[in-house]
């Protein structure tokens, strides 16, 4: 892959990379997070408001995932 300015992909702060995530290490990470009760955050939006999303997006409105529905 050739190198470019991620800044410029959709304005993401980090890439991460699971690259070095062995099958094992999962199945032995996965059940220590359960105690902890994580919880996702998602703000639904409709298909056709996928540019107020965006805006949205780059100003830190939703807390989470933002999420088209059609």
């Amino acid at each position: 892959m050739p190198s470019f300015p991620y800044e410029s992909l959709w304005h993401e702060r980090s890439v991460p990379s699971v690259a070095n995530l062995a099958r094992k290490d999962a199945e032995e990470f996965l059940p220590l997070g359960a105690p902890a009760k994580p919880r996702t955050e998602t703000t639904l939006y409709p298909l056709s408001g996928a540019n107020r999303a965006l805006a949205n997006i780059r100003t830190g409105i939703p807390a989470g995932a933002a999420v088209l529905v059609p």
